[in-house]
């Protein structure tokens, strides 16, 4: 584990504002990547105003030997206001744990290492390797610090326990803060420690590892004045090529050379006549995503004390006997670097869509890992919290996860976009079966590597046949967990199964549907929910899909779920579509008896957003009115997830009742495209219409937003466009790339 980390050496307040990890209240005015390939190339910038300085970090990763490859990262500031005596201190550290070992090997002083740091370790996982920081050419230092020589490299090593290398930063602030007391008790100058605190507050010079221990966890700190740039290169000693600084920097080059190819052969955006600002824009929305992917390994916390199948007793939502499960591991992309850094299944669906644009594989594997945390029953956590980092940046009332609580199977978007990429892509290479010659290459060239399953029609099927046993149990559980009562209140429908209602509901909030907020009815276990009605028939048809590529074994699952899907969408009009309203409406219990819950907003499209109204359905006329109606969800800046019309708009947490969100004008955008604008029938040309006004609403709200504050935002007031809450937000709100390209 590595990590970079920095504060502004000139303010004697600076090393308060210790930078490490994102934050959204540390008053950066943007960051996030804005280059990522997803595989072996990245660059970073930082704009840190308060501590005077923008960062831009560059890595790179070179294939080869049995162990990975090298990489390597260039860290490079500038002052953002040069008429300020610009002092940054830098620190990187590495850290291992488990198996294998770290030492220093340059000549440790205790005035400081002389440049290139040179350390070596191994493990089982790396073998044998090196690593060296590397000063750039040009850099100025501070000479004279404490009985230091701050033109040198600052350095401490600890052995840390098992378990808490995340705890970097903690255990290193702690380190200098002593140190700094130390001096500062020493000297006769308290003056001198407020115009030059960067001689107080440095590493000690220190290995400090007690009797039978060995440093696990080595820190580097560089004081410069001005701009700096150094490189941080790792090396696998079976590489045949080891990287170095010429390497890095020739590499990167061409590397950020062919992203900019690549991502216009992929979205088209400068061909479609967008400006280069809008194309960087655009850039970034790709790979701060891409940049936001993590590995996750952790225990969770469950609550399985109430029986899935048994209906609830209260509506509290308050965990009984929350327990720790065993840990597990879990590739995913994440909603917001510094407010949400773990995966949730209501997100990753949505962040597949574009990863899976730009890196089918890639997506492929990320999918693959959700698809194996469904458990034997069917469940999937829709919040993976998994070990005491995670835990630590979310507050305890929400860590428990029950065994009975669902969320909206975004998965399944994803699962069929990539069906349909495979479709298209099996299409475009019969129509090219013309004598040219297919594509050669080794697995170093990207556009091979991260298409490798569309290629090759063994490969998809193997994986549409890994996936396939847990989107089963998945669906299985939805029906059997989430079902709602039909008969039990004296509804009437075709058939007495296909009815639904999410679980885990509290008086004012239905979590699990992931619109937590947005206005329900009084909770009760005679609800019916129509977005999750709608979420099961969507889920059905794709597996229905799927089943019909696996093979003849599968034809009785495909026979069960083209009955299900029936039967779903007759009980879908005939329990939620509401005469009186025109609309489709949730069912509550009003004394006992079932009665709609009508509130215009996200919930009543679903419907039409997962494609499962007719071209030509009257009820698709009404809700396409109700969408382009300014005295309902129409806004200037997108749809607002609730009318404004409803006595709940804008009220109470104003969290999904009215802002704008992008995954939902998202799904509103793909149908439209896909199932309504061209197709002939009597609202054919509104669809386009509200196609049209709509995209260009989304894409400038969005836009402008981030010109005016560097972030992409967690959702935009439906008044103003401006963005609000979590930011940066490159979860779905990264969706815009595909809405610009219109790649749905």
């Amino acid at each position: 584990m590595s990590g970079l980390l920095w504060f502004n050496g000139k303010d004697f307040q600076g090393f308060q504002k210790l930078r490490h990890a994102c934050d959204q209240g540390d008053g950066i005015q943007g960051y996030g990547y804005h280059k990522h390939n997803g595989r072996d190339f990245a660059l970073q910038k930082i704009n840190d105003t308060p501590s005077n300085i923008k960062i831009t970090t560059s890595f790179l990763k070179v294939p080869g030997g049995e162990h990975g490859g090298d990489w390597g990262v260039r860290i490079h500031g500038i002052p953002i206001d040069d008429s300020v005596p610009a002092v940054t201190d830098v620190l990187f550290y590495f850290g291992l744990e488990g198996d294998g070992g770290l030492d220093i090997m340059s000549r440790m002083s205790k005035k400081g290492i002389v440049s290139p740091v040179k350390l070596e370790g191994d493990s089982p996982e790396l073998g044998d390797f090196e690593i060296q920081i590397v000063d750039g050419p040009l850099n100025t230092y501070l000479k004279d610090g404490i009985d230091q020589s701050l033109e040198r490299t600052q350095w401490w090593g600890t052995q840390v326990d098992k378990g808490d290398i995340w705890r970097a930063k903690d255990l290193i602030s702690e380190s200098i803060v002593l140190a700094a007391r130390d001096r500062l008790g020493k000297t006769t100058d308290q003056q001198d420690a407020f115009t030059n605190p960067y001689k107080y507050f440095t590493l000690k010079n220190t290995l400090d590892e007690a009797e039978g221990e060995v440093a696990n966890l080595y820190t580097f700190q560089k004081v410069f004045k001005g701009e700096f740039q150094f490189d941080v290169l790792f090396r696998s000693a079976s590489s045949d090529n080891p990287i170095t600084s010429e390497m890095l920097e020739r590499q990167l080059l061409e590397k950020e050379k062919e992203f900019n190819q690549r991502f216009e052969d992929t979205f088209l955006l400068s061909q479609k006549g967008y400006s280069r600002g809008e194309v960087s824009f655009a850039q970034y929305l790709l790979s701060n995503l891409i940049g936001g992917i993590g590995y996750f390994y952790g225990t969770s916390v469950i609550d399985r004390s109430h029986p899935p199948m048994q209906d609830e007793e209260s509506f509290k939502g308050e965990p009984a006997r929350p327990e720790l499960a065993p840990a597990q591991s879990l590739f995913s992309a994440t909603p917001s670097r510094p407010f949400f850094p773990r995966g949730f299944f209501w997100d990753e669906g949505f962040h597949q869509l574009v990863i899976g644009t730009w890196d089918n594989d890639l997506s492929l594997d990320i999918i693959k890992h959700w698809t194996n945390m469904i458990d034997d029953n069917g469940w999937v956590a829709r919040e993976q919290i998994l070990g005491e980092e995670a835990r630590s940046k979310v507050p305890p009332e929400f860590q428990t996860q029950f065994p009975h609580y669902a969320n909206p199977p975004t998965l399944y978007l994803s699962i069929k976009q990539f069906v349909d990429r495979l479709n298209r892509h099996k299409q475009e290479k019969m129509l090219s079966m013309d004598g040219s010659k297919p594509k050669m290459g080794g697995l170093e060239d990207l556009e091979i590597l991260s298409n490798l399953h569309l290629d090759d029609d063994d490969m998809s099927k193997q994986w549409l046949l890994s996936i396939y046993p847990k989107l089963r149990k998945n669906w299985k559980w939805f029906r059997a967990t989430q079902r709602g009562h039909i008969e039990m209140f004296g509804r009437e429908a075709p058939n007495s199964e296909e009815a639904y209602r999410w679980r885990g509901r509290t008086p004012d909030h239905t979590l699990t549907s992931g619109l937590d907020d947005y206005p329900r009815g009084k909770p009760s276990i005679g609800e019916l929910h129509q977005d999750l009605h709608s979420w099961v028939a969507f889920a059905t048809r794709l597996l229905l899909d799927i089943s019909s590529k696996l093979g003849s074994e599968f034809a009785a699952d495909h026979q069960e779920y083209d009955k299900v899907l029936k039967d779903l969408l007759i009980n879908l009009d005939a329990l939620h579509w509401s005469q009186d309203e025109n609309m489709y409406c949730d069912q509550a219990l009003d004394e006992g008896m079932p009665d709609y819950v009508c509130h215009k907003g996200y919930v009543t499209l679903f419907p039409m957003t997962l494609g499962l109204l007719p071209h030509d359905s009257p009820k698709l006329g009404a809700l396409l009115n109700m969408i382009e109606s300014e005295k309902e969800l129409w806004s200037p800046f997108g749809l607002r997830s609730l009318s404004a019309s409803d006595p709940f708009y804008n009220t109470g947490e104003k969290y999904w009742r009215g802002p704008i969100w992008l995954n939902i004008n998202y799904l509103t955008l793909q149908s439209l495209h896909n199932n309504y604008m061209n197709q002939p029938g009597p609202y054919q040309e509104q669809a386009q219409r509200i196609y049209k006004n709509l995209r260009k609403n989304i894409i400038q709200t969005v836009y402008n937003d981030y010109k005016k504050t560097g972030y992409v935002w967690e959702q935009y007031d439906a008044e103003t466009g401006e963005g609000m809450r979590s930011h940066p937000f490159t979860g779905w709100t990264s969706l815009v790339v595909l809405i610009m390209s219109e790649k749905f």
